[in-house]
């Protein structure tokens, strides 16, 4: 902050320069005045005084004429060497008064406008803060400085979380998703401060915005660590370790995280060994979706028997690829079929991974499941529908 105060000091010094450097001109300029009057005085006088004494006898009148021609010439040669007559049209107490003013109107401008408390806060950024309370406090003064920066509110709800200040990292989330919109990230984050910030307790608010994460980013890291944990505390071990395999899959080798992580599911899994915990829903761990295939009537005389029949599930928002499939024939059909994570074409692609999915069923007789002749689709549903679904092939796959 010292470098630009003295930065503006020697800027405010070259300005005021271009406002008095015609006030010391103009008194340079009188003080030429002045001297020019007192040569014409001098000449008078010396004039005077060769009248007298030419008058008296003392003199001739040659030599009266040379001494007045002597004087002449000393009064000329004096006033060559002066400057010209300037006029201030102005005057001299408006530069000055302009000199007084223009310091004071700048210096309010720019504590009204200006920018000098940012100034102040990147050189304190530029050092290490020595405590936890001390970044927080500076974290605060940026964001009441920069009041829409999202990146700065998030900095801001990871410090007050470290501080288990819950409630007011919820809050500080909640303003940065509504600045930067409601980025994956930003969602775990706000939904695991209202986890923390309501005791631990499992509310609907905290369910949608891990859900809303997850249907964005199915590897969202802190949403799987948060179901995580929720399922642990509330004794659901099987669905604990799914969702901590599936976070610990995002994590890089080396990360200090793993240990943790691999601890946690270690003792969830003694639990489960044990006998202890609460068996988990359905919807959590593995997907299960029923589904009954039909062709519709006009197509029957369209297909032959040996057609393969692909069903699938795919990912609403995601990778086109199948996440579970199964294959059979028309004659087959109608059928009824189970996809679940058993069926997953990865491993690391299943059912579970992706909260809302889509249910198709296509002929093909080259027996390619990406391409076919005829096609039914289903509305997108969530992976955690335990009711039947009905799909009819009717459509030709275009």
């Amino acid at each position: 902050m010292t470098d630009f105060w003295l930065s503006a000091g020697l800027l405010l010094l070259v300005a005021l320069s271009f406002l008095l450097i015609p006030v010391l001109r103009g008194r340079r300029a009188q003080q030429e005045e002045d001297r020019t009057a007192l040569n014409v005085a001098l000449y008078q006088e010396r004039v005077a005084e060769l009248q007298a004494q030419g008058e008296a006898g003392v003199l001739t009148a040659e030599q009266l004429t040379r001494g007045r021609g002597e004087a002449a010439r000393e009064l000329l040669d004096d006033t060559e060497n002066a400057e010209p007559e300037r006029f201030a049209r102005l005057g001299k107490p408006l530069p000055l008064l302009a000199a007084v003013l223009v310091p004071l109107m700048a210096l309010g401008l720019y504590l009204h406008y200006g920018a000098s408390d940012k100034i102040a806060l990147t050189q304190e950024f530029a050092q290490a803060p020595q405590s936890m309370e001390e970044m927080v406090t500076r974290l605060e003064r940026a964001v009441a400085a920069q009041p829409d920066s999202a990146e700065g509110l998030y900095f801001l709800g990871r410090a007050y979380m470290a501080q288990e200040r819950s409630a007011d990292a919820a809050k500080v989330f909640e303003r940065a998703a509504g600045l930067a919109g409601r980025q994956p990230e930003l969602l775990g984050q706000w939904a695991q401060a209202l986890y923390f910030a309501n005791n631990k307790q499992w509310t609907g608010q905290v369910q949608a915005l891990t859900d809303e994460a997850l249907k964005a980013d199915p590897k969202e890291v802190t949403s799987l660590g948060l179901l995580g944990i929720a399922a642990f505390e509330g004794e659901r071990y099987e669905e604990a370790i799914d969702y901590w395999n599936r976070l610990l899959a995002q994590l890089p080798q080396g990360d200090a995280s793993r240990s943790a992580l691999e601890g946690g599911i270690e003792r969830a899994t003694e639990k489960l060994k044990s006998g202890a915990g609460k068996p988990a829903p359905a919807q959590a761990g593995t997907a299960r979706l029923k589904v009954r295939v039909e062709l519709a009537a006009a197509l029957k005389d369209k297909v032959k028997p040996d057609d393969s029949v692909f069903i699938f599930a795919r990912a609403s928002s995601g990778p086109p690829m199948p996440l579970a499939a199964k294959r059979v024939t028309v004659a087959e059909l109608p059928v009824e079929v189970e996809l679940s994570d058993a069926d997953a074409m990865m491993p690391n692609m299943k059912l579970s991974s992706f909260p809302e999915v889509q249910l198709v069923a296509r002929v093909s007789r080259a027996g390619q499941p990406t391409q076919g002749e005829w096609i039914g689709r289903s509305s997108p549903l969530a992976s955690t529908t335990q009711a039947a679904q009905h799909l009819t092939i009717d459509s030709p796959d275009r």
